[in-house]
Order: C-alpha cells, then structure tokens, then sequence
C-alpha cells in the first residue's frame, strides 16, 4: 500500500523521468517525489535536439517538458546537476551529489536514459569533433552549422542513422557542405533494409549530401587542436572543418549493474532486465525509457526502444507500476523524424532478416507512401512518409497478427482499417 510517508525517488532527468513524476502526482500520490538529473537544464525533450530547435525554427523553452516553476508547484524535488554515484539496495539509499547526500527511498526509479557511443580512433580530442545527445550539444552545434554555412565549411558525418541523416539535413539547410561516412551500403540500414535505405540515399543526393558507403573513420586529421579532414578505412580523406559522431547510442546501465540488478545481453540490446510491469530484478527499483529492456509480447523478444515515445510512455507506466497499478507495458515501438520535405512515422519492430517482404502502397517515387515489413503474411512493421493519420490502423494491424492479402495491402483505395480482422 502506498502512503505520504513514502518517498519515490527517480534517476534521470530526461522526458522518461519527468513523466514519471507528473504522473505520480496525477495518480495521486501524496508521498515524497525526488527527481534528480545529473544535467543542469530542466527536464527537455530530445526530437527537436536534431530537428527544429538545430534548425533554429524552435525556441529554446518550447524544449522542456513542463515549465520550471511546474516542479515546486507539484512538490517535486528537483535536485539539477547532480549525480547519483551508488545505490545501496539493502538499505534502500541512493548517494548523489559532492557531498554525498544519502536519501532512502521506498521506491526506485532509474531512467538514466543513454550516452552517445565515440568513435575510437586518432584526433577525437579536436575541437571540431562533435556528438549530439544533449541540449548543450545541440546548441553547441547550432553555432558550427551556422558558421559552416556562412563560410562554405564542411562537416563529416559518421553515422547514417536517424541522427546523422537529420543532422545532414539541418547542415544542408544551413548551407554546409556535407559528407557521410556509413559501414553499411544504405543509410539506415538495420532498421529499414536496402529497400528503403536506398530512397534515404537518393533524398540526401538531391539536396547536396555526399555519401561514402562501406567505410568507417579510422582518424581525424587535425593542426593547432582544430579539425582538417577525415581518414577512412579505404584510405579515402575527406576534407572537414568539423566531425560528428553519430554512431548510435548505448544505455546508462553502470549504476544498475554496479548495484548488481540484472542486464541484459547485446542481443537484446544491453539494458536494465525488466519485466512487463518495468520491475527491475529487484522488486523496488523500476526501469524506464532508453534504459530499460523490456519483454514485448507481441514480438517475442526482449527490446530496448531508445524513441521519444518509449520514453513518453515508459515513464508514465512506471510510475504507475510503483504505485501498485495493474500495468503491462507492450506498446509498439514507434519514432518519427523530419528531413528536408519528407516527414515520416514507423511503428513496430522489423529487424534485418526478421522479414520476408516490404509491400509499398502508393508512390515511393513521389515520397509519398507507405511501407509495410511482412513475414508469413502477417505485417511486423510500417511505415507512413508524406501519408498522416494512418498510425493507428497501422499499429491495429501489427497488434492483430492478422495474414493480410498483400494486393488488398498494397492497394490505397482500401482502407486500411478493413484489413483487420
């Protein structure tokens, strides 16, 4: 039973985190809440770190995921800057801060979110090299865009996924010039497949992006601390006045796993083991967002989902599984993402080689479609580019299982929704 005289603490001061103590005020708790975020800004949301704050087209406040005052108004005790360094699970503490604050907690909540993975190579300490995680990064590359595009510079970008393609896009806008440095032979590869990749490819060619494909950094060239050019394992060398890194990203786990909660393997992503109520292996301490891997029914698996959305909605459902709630988590995955012209929605989870086919209905040449991932008839993942309001009979059919005919599929002029049966 939970009573004001408990104490919820949360870890992490991302969306995630901030969810969770909003919703555990609207659920009613009545306890002690304590959000601590080892960043200094307010909890912020992270799309518009790659979309329209870089861009510039968004102000900086409209970020952050509840005004400043909002925290003191709700009693939230918001401790910004602060780290948490160990969590004593016996005696059901958490350490943070220089001067090593103990505070006990009834209930444990980690949404520690996920770093940006580096790149190991030479010349990584220049101060032309880059990663985008965090709102100081974002605004911190903002001003490179910027002058890049004043003065006909150029960035190289490693990394053809979600991160570097939008990134690409911001530079292009700015006017930068731009290279991409990709292993893969597609933009976004592992999560599209060549089918898709390639129409990635062919939008980025069309706006001035130059791609090099089947290649990864090996050094960073550089003179009196700043960035000349970039060095591939081909021996390719493309010249760059800056470097971004924007080679994935891996889950904050070092507290949970030096507190000894169970972690999962690479396969499934690496994160924090929770169950589908987001129950740690310790019944008190909850996990939520980037760093959570959680069992998803419906696809079988373990997943780790690093999208907004996970995090918009993991939060909330933790909170809620801390108060003793009825909770299963298996929302399907979903993520968006706005470059140039082009805006699309995913929802579902189709890994390479977990397919059989992609079924497009309508026309992909016109950017103006949608793609469905099918195995064994039955739809594992789609998505909608140019085409809005078409998420939820797309995330019905993944739900269902249903074997859809993939002409009826493939046909615009029937409605999604009566394939579903």
């Amino acid at each position: 039973m939970v009573d004001a005289d408990q104490t919820f603490v949360i870890v992490g001061g991302g969306l995630a985190g901030a969810k969770a103590a909003e919703t555990l005020r609207a659920e009613g708790f009545t306890g002690r809440v304590i959000l601590i975020c080892d960043e200094r800004d307010h909890p912020y949301e992270r799309p518009p770190l790659s979309k329209g704050y870089l861009l510039g087209k968004e102000e900086r406040d409209s970020v952050f995921v509840h005004e400043p005052a909002w925290y003191a108004q709700n009693d939230i005790e918001l401790h910004l800057g602060e780290t948490v360094d160990a969590i004593d699970r016996e005696a059901k503490t958490v350490r943070f801060g220089e001067d090593g604050t103990l505070v006990r907690y009834d209930k444990l909540l980690l949404a520690t979110g996920a770093e940006p993975r580096r790149l190991d190579i030479p010349g990584t300490d220049l101060a032309g090299v880059h990663h985008l995680r965090r709102l100081a990064h974002a605004e911190r590359l903002k001003h490179v865009l910027t002058a890049l595009g004043r003065d006909n510079g150029h960035i190289v970008i490693a990394g053809a996924g979600w991160i570097g393609l939008e990134v690409a896009a911001a530079a292009r806008e700015y006017g930068a010039e731009v290279t991409v440095v990709e292993p893969a032979q597609t933009p976004l590869h592992a999560v599209l497949g060549p089918e898709l990749g390639n129409l990635f490819a062919e939008l980025h060619r069309e706006h001035g992006v130059r791609f090099h494909f089947g290649a990864q950094l090996t050094e960073i060239v550089g003179q009196d601390g700043m960035v000349l050019a970039a060095r591939t394992d081909d021996g390719e060398e493309h010249p760059a006045h800056d470097v971004l890194a924007a080679i994935g990203a891996a889950p904050r786990i070092g507290l949970a796993e030096a507190a000894g909660l169970e972690i999962a393997d690479r396969a499934h992503g690496g994160g924090v083991v929770v169950d589908e109520r987001l129950r740690t292996s310790d019944p008190d301490i909850y996990a939520a967002g980037d760093v959570a891997s959680f069992p998803h029914t419906l696809f079988g698996t373990h997943l780790r989902v690093e999208h907004w959305a996970n995090a918009l909605n993991g939060g909330p459902a933790a909170a809620r599984a801390m108060l003793g709630r009825d909770v299963t988590y298996d929302r399907v995955p979903y993520f968006f993402s706005d470059q140039y012209d082009l805006g699309m929605e995913y929802s579902g989870w189709a890994p390479a080689g977990s397919y059989d086919e992609v079924v497009i209905r309508g026309d992909a040449g016109k950017r103006q479609f949608i793609s469905f991932w099918i195995k064994d008839g039955r739809v594992l993942a789609g998505m909608n580019v140019n085409v809005w309001d078409v998420t939820e009979p797309i995330q019905k059919l993944i739900r269902s299982k249903t074997q859809v005919n993939t002409e009826a599929l493939a046909d615009p002029h029937i409605p999604l929704e009566s394939l579903v049966s």
